[in-house]
């Protein structure tokens, strides 16, 4: 009898165990910055977050080939927030001035238009295969989209909590350098 409560007990143990560390794998816990990629089968790219608020796109131009950066932040609901956009060239595809409540500003021969409110759940990004080497900018240090995301794919970006198993399956991209 008393073998058999000790092996009832055994295995309930061993049960109670596998459920917490299944949970601790799979429960999302970390919030990052994502870069989902629309096909299944690629990895997710983050940049995870301990309290920083801010980051940049950057990329070339694919017409007038100068840079264009666009700055956000994470606001405290984890939405991405836009509040500027620099950029060096009034060609296509670029504003001509700010929209209402926003300033625009020309310092040093760049654009620049601040003061955006622009706030998203989230927002995509192809990443460019020949000329835009996107890049994103996380306390102050460039990291290049292509050396953990193929050139062509269309991702997600957005504020998430992920799991220690995607953060084990994906790619930080602050470990890309």
């Amino acid at each position: 009898m008393r073998r058999k409560k000790l092996l009832l007990s055994i295995i309930l143990l061993a049960l109670c165990f596998f459920i917490a560390i299944t949970l601790l794998v799979f429960i999302p816990l970390k919030l990052a910055i994502v870069f989902q990629p629309f096909h299944s089968y690629a990895k997710l790219a983050y940049i995870p977050l301990k309290g920083e608020s801010e980051f940049q796109i950057k990329y070339t131009h694919s017409i007038h080939l100068t840079d264009v950066v666009e700055s956000y932040k994470i606001t405290t609901s984890q939405q991405i927030q836009q509040y500027e956009l620099m950029y060096e060239d009034f060609s296509i595809g670029m504003p001509s001035n700010a929209e209402v409540g926003e300033t625009f500003e020309q310092q040093n021969g760049k654009y620049y238009i601040k003061n955006m409110k622009r706030v998203f759940p989230y927002f995509y990004l192809r990443i460019g295969q020949v000329r835009a080497n996107h890049r994103v900018i996380f306390q102050s240090n460039e990291y290049p989209l292509s050396r953990t995301l193929k050139p062509g794919t269309s991702v997600k970006v957005e504020v998430r909590k992920i799991t220690f198993f995607q953060q084990w399956k994906g790619v930080n991209i602050l470990e890309s350098l």
